[in-house]
């Protein structure tokens, strides 16, 4: 049988024009794989869907055809494993072409992916798989269950799912609708554990506004994502939005070092580049732009932490083109940026997208909307298609954020009278690294295990205009003497490499509210030893 001989057309999403986001009909069948994947497999199933580079020369290609049979083959294959629908899957691989694979086949097979990191420790992910109750875990590197877990969830090799010949039957198409679960993602919360956010299928759709209002992605780009695709920021922009206009992704496994980027973008001609504003500020110092031909370059994109005006006006001097920047948050990702079509204004991450309904609320209740100038919540209609569907098993931290009609994520802004959002910082102690958002209490929680710490605070330091670390302020117990290496190893032991600290100061006492609450903002100004 020729390949093109299995692809089957359900999915009729691909072929609705760009418009109003909120006119998707609620009971239309949806797949978010069959959207990304299935009209470009029939229409152009030889162009370049998917290269990943290794930096040797030796990278690995993939056209719509080949990668979207690979994803029907792996969906038919879990689809014998008989789970019910809608059953969380947990991915932890190494950033390779299988992660995508894995990815779009479990949403395919109408299961639940939850791309997780393979930095994360044995504890961090034992937790995932207790709190989503997940029954199987796919991964290529040794892990072990946690024993209560060992009746109920399964762990298969990839290579399992990726063999060759496959006696699997026959791919059947997915019967997804709109609002039916797609993915979960964790993200810090407002406690010490990381919190479940669940996805729908129309998040696919309801990217469409990042595309007219961001990133700008047409069917002749070629898009260069510098993430890892355990992050949302790089299976959103980077595969999922790429995809739907029929693009090209560029993704890197290789050794990480500033100076690849540019290379990477001479040799495949990209035309648009998406990271945080860290690497872009790396990039210029350490990367040789000047020795590179990047005129194929149309643009960057920048999310995941506030773009400095400085380090835009030192792209633009360099490189010659804008960096383009959004604001968003894991429930919905993006919803205000800059773009072709909104100016930059420095300083500002842009405009509401058309077709999202925003507001600054006050910051203590009320749902009427501020004026123009007045610092409150930014809050985003409850309606956007792009919204998860709710935090998993968090009842109380989801009504949290709702509010009427209202979704609020925590950030504090104001709206000028030019409609620009300007970003004040978190109404909650959500601290921001190398684009994730990370719980001060997550890591608060791990140094409070050692034996010889009466009490911490982490927050943020910044170190420089434009760099901040993790910080964490330690109380020893009695008159024990710490060493701050030896206690930076154990923590590290037990943390993810973008939670880990990256200064410790030993202090005689934090700050506290009259109530016994940690005063966060306060730990900068004390005095260490």
């Amino acid at each position: 049988m020729q390949q093109n001989q299995v692809f089957q057309t359900s999915s009729k999403a691909h072929k609705l024009h760009m418009s109003d986001v909120s006119l998707f009909p609620e009971n239309q069948s949806f797949n978010i794989t069959q959207y990304c994947l299935e009209n470009n497999a029939i229409t152009q199933p030889e162009k370049p869907a998917l290269i990943f580079a290794s930096g040797h020369g030796e990278d690995e290609r993939w056209t719509f055809q080949e990668f979207y049979h690979a994803v029907q083959q792996m969906a038919s294959t879990l689809r014998t494993f008989q789970l019910p629908r809608f059953s969380r899957v947990m991915i932890r691989l190494d950033n390779t072409t299988d992660y995508a694979l894995a990815f779009f086949s479990a949403i395919a097979a109408e299961l639940v992916p939850l791309p997780a990191s393979p930095l994360l420790t044995t504890k961090e992910a034992s937790f995932l798989l207790h709190d989503s109750e997940a029954s199987l875990v796919i991964t290529n590197t040794p892990f072990s269950l946690p024993e209560d877990l060992s009746d109920i969830c399964q762990i298969i090799d990839i290579k399992e799912l990726t063999r060759q010949e496959t006696d699997s039957p026959l791919f059947e198409p997915p019967q997804t609708h709109f609002d039916d679960p797609a993915f979960l993602i964790y993200t810090s919360g407002t406690t010490s554990t990381p919190k479940g956010v669940l996805h729908a299928q129309r998040n696919a759709w309801g990217r469409r506004p990042m595309i007219e209002g961001w990133s700008g992605l047409t069917h002749d780009d070629i898009v260069l994502h510098a993430g890892q695709l355990n992050w949302t920021y790089t299976l959103g922009v980077g595969l999922i939005d790429t995809w739907s206009v029929g693009a090209t992704t560029v993704l890197y496994h290789g050794e990480k070092n500033p100076g690849i980027w540019p290379t990477l973008i001479e040799k495949y001609k990209v035309t648009v580049f998406a990271t945080v504003p860290t690497l872009y500020r790396q990039i210029l110092k350490y990367g040789h732009v000047e020795k590179h031909d990047l005129s194929s370059l149309r643009y960057g994109l920048t999310a995941g932490e506030p773009l400095p005006p400085a380090l835009l006006d030192a792209w633009r001097d360099n490189v010659g083109t804008e960096l383009f920047e959004a604001l968003g948050m894991s429930e919905i990702s993006t919803y205000i940026s800059s773009s072709l079509n909104v100016p930059i204004k420095p300083g500002s991450p842009g405009k509401p997208q058309k077709g999202r309904k925003v507001a600054i609320l006050p910051i203590e209740e009320g749902e009427e909307p501020l004026p123009p100038g007045k610092i409150g919540l930014l809050a985003i209609h409850r309606s956007d298609p792009g919204l998860m569907l709710g935090y998993w098993k968090r009842e109380e931290e989801e009504k949290e954020v709702v509010r009427g009609e209202w979704f609020i994520g925590g950030d504090l802004a104001t709206i000028d009278n030019d409609g620009y959002v300007w970003y004040h910082g978190r109404n909650n102690d959500l601290m921001n690294t190398f684009g994730y958002r990370t719980s001060p209490l997550e890591i608060e929680s791990v140094f409070m295990k050692h034996p010889d710490i009466t009490e911490v605070g982490v927050t943020e330091l910044s170190v420089s205009d434009e760099v901040s670390i993790i910080a964490a302020f330690i109380v020893p117990k009695g008159n024990v003497s710490l060493d701050k290496e030896e206690l930076l190893s154990w923590a590290n032991s037990q943390l993810a490499v973008y939670k880990r600290p990256r200064e410790i100061r030993f202090v005689q006492q934090l700050p506290h509210t009259s109530n016994g609450k940690l005063i966060r903002r306060q730990l900068s100004e004390l005095e260490y030893y």
